[in-house]
């Protein structure tokens, strides 16, 4: 199965959470996508961390498989596992460009990233999931820097949206790795400890 390329509202409708970020048509109709949109569902436990499980594929655009490589690599890892499988996803090349403010969203980051704009280290790199380490440098490429997208990414740039563990200089095209994240700079709105469970019982 292909990576979800269709309209992420439906998805954000479907799961109860803003997975786009500003989403007007989810402000609009907070409730499930289709005729049954409004009708009561059914709570479980397992639909809990199901739909948990599936709110953070969406939101960071990964395939079922590769989700599930997340979290076996997470579990082999010391410390908590729902910990460790958060800084993993927010590891990525792609989320990182999209968490330093140099994309709109994280599709337009892995779109970005998949065209090659960016080196890491100096060497070019266009695997969106590519995971990057602490003191890691990104830079965007010396003939990127006056395309549309990084143009429009300085002149609208919002230092104080970037997290800690980042440091970013728009007009420069760089962005400096402190550190790994750790659970409390991570601000998606994901409760790991559902997708531990949900995981836990296969």
């Amino acid at each position: 199965m292909a990576r979800y390329t269709g309209p992420l509202t439906k998805k954000s409708r479907r799961l109860g959470v803003d997975l786009v970020g500003g989403d007007a048509a989810f402000e609009r109709r907070p409730y499930p996508p289709g005729q049954h949109g409004r009708a009561r569902i059914k709570e479980s436990e397992y639909r809990t961390q199901l739909q948990e499980k599936q709110k953070a594929r969406y939101t960071y655009g990964i395939l079922e498989k590769q989700f599930a490589n997340y979290y076996e690599l997470a579990s082999r890892r010391p410390g908590k596992t729902g910990d460790n499988l958060l800084t993993l996803l927010e590891s990525r090349l792609d989320n990182v460009v999209y968490r330093a403010g140099l994309a709109r969203t994280r599709r337009h980051a892995r779109q970005l990233v998949n065209h090659g704009h960016f080196l890491v280290n100096g060497v070019k790199t266009n695997i969106p999931s590519f995971q990057v380490s602490k003191f890691d440098i990104i830079d965007v490429k010396a003939k990127s820097l006056n395309t549309t997208p990084f143009i429009v990414a300085r002149e609208t740039h919002d230092a104080d949206t970037v997290p800690a563990w980042l440091d970013v200089s728009p007009t420069r095209g760089r962005i400096l790795v402190h550190q790994n994240p750790v659970r409390e700079q991570i601000t998606v709105p994901i409760q790991e400890q559902l997708i531990v469970e949900f995981y836990s019982k296969k």
